[in-house]
C-alpha cells in the first residue's frame, strides 16, 4: 500500500486521528467537568466548615487541600482517557507523599494538633493560659502553632503538638476564682482576734463575693506560725487586684491589732564548758 495513497491515509485517520480525537475531546470534558465538579465539593464543604464555626484559616487551608487531590483526581481520569498508563505515575506519587510525609512528621503532628485545637476549643484567642510549660495570653491560634504573650509582654510561639501532648492549664476560662493566701500568727497571739481582723478585711473589700462565702481557718501549725488560709472569691478579671490589696490590708490590720507575723528565725543557746 502506497504510503502517501488516499486510502492509506483515511485508514491512517480511522484507525488513529479520530480515536486519539475523540478520547481527547473526551479527556477534555472529563478535566472541565470534574475541576467544576471538584470546584463545587470544596465550596459545599467551605460552607459546611463556616456552619460549624470553623477557624477561617482552617477552613480556607483544609478547602485548598482537599481541592488539590479532587484535581489530581481529575487530572489522573483525564489522562487514563488518553489512553497513558498512570498506574507508574501514581506509584511515584505514593512514594514522593510517603518520603515527605516521613520528611514533615513532627509538621504534620503540629497541624493535626492545630485541627484538634481549633476544633475542641480548649482555649480561645483572649485567654489566659498554662501550656507547654509557659503562662500568657493567646494572641492567635495557628495552624501549626500557638502564639502567646506573657505578662512582662514577651512573645512566644509553642508548637502546637506539645501544646495537646500535655496539660493544658485554662487560666481565665470561668467567671469568677478562688484566691487562696496563706498568713500566719505567733503562737502567742489570739488566734480568735486574728480570724476576726482578717474576715473584716476581707468582707469590707468591694472586689470579694458574698457567694461562695470567703474561707478563713487555721490550715497548719508550721515551726514558727499559727497559720491560716485566707479564700475569697472574686471575679477572675479582678483576681490580682483582690490578691495584692487584701495581702496588704490584711498585714496592716494585724499591725495594728498587735498581732505579730512571725519570720523564719533560729534561737542559739551557747554553753560554756568548765575547763578540766
Amino acid at each position: 500500500m502506497d504510503l502517501f495513497s488516499v486510502e492509506y491515509l483515511k485508514h491512517l485517520v480511522d484507525v488513529y486521528v479520530v480515536p486519539f480525537g475523540i478520547n481527547l475531546v473526551v479527556a477534555l470534558l472529563v478535566f472541565v467537568f470534574g475541576r467544576w465538579l471538584a470546584r463545587v465539593l470544596v465550596n459545599l464543604a467551605k460552607r459546611l466548615m463556616a456552619r460549624a464555626k470553623l477557624e477561617e484559616s482552617l477552613s480556607k487551608f483544609l478547602g485548598d487541600l482537599l481541592y488539590a487531590v479532587l484535581l489530581m483526581v481529575v487530572i489522573i481520569a483525564a489522562l487514563e482517557r488518553l489512553g497513558v498508563k498512570t498506574t507508574a505515575a501514581v506509584a511515584v506519587l505514593g512514594a514522593a507523599g510517603l518520603a515527605v510525609g516521613f520528611a514533615l512528621q513532627g509538621s504534620l503532628g503540629n497541624f493535626a494538633s492545630g485541627v484538634m485545637l481549633i476544633g475542641f476549643k480548649p482555649y480561645k484567642v483572649g485567654d489566659v493560659v498554662r501550656v507547654a510549660g509557659e503562662v500568657g495570653k493567646v494572641d492567635s491560634i495557628q495552624i501549626f502553632n500557638t502564639v502567646l504573650v506573657t505578662p512582662d509582654n514577651r512573645r512566644i510561639i509553642v508548637p502546637n503538638g506539645q501544646i495537646t501532648g500535655g496539660v493544658i492549664e485554662n487560666i481565665t476560662s470561668e467567671p469568677t476564682r478562688r484566691v487562696d493566701m496563706v498568713f500566719g500568727i505567733g503562737y502567742g497571739d489570739d488566734m480568735s482576734k486574728a480570724r476576726d481582723v482578717m474576715t473584716g478585711v476581707v468582707t469590707a473589700h468591694p472586689l470579694v463575693q458574698a457567694e461562695p462565702a470567703p474561707q478563713i481557718a487555721v490550715s497548719e501549725l508550721a515551726d514558727s506560725s499559727v497559720n491560716f488560709v485566707v479564700r475569697p472569691w472574686c471575679k477572675t478579671a479582678d483576681y490580682w487586684t483582690v490578691k495584692f490589696e487584701i495581702t496588704e490590708q490584711i498585714k496592716r490590720a494585724l499591725d495594728d491589732a498587735g498581732i505579730s507575723i512571725p519570720f523564719p528565725q533560729r534561737d542559739v543557746h551557747l554553753y560554756q564548758q568548765k575547763a578540766a
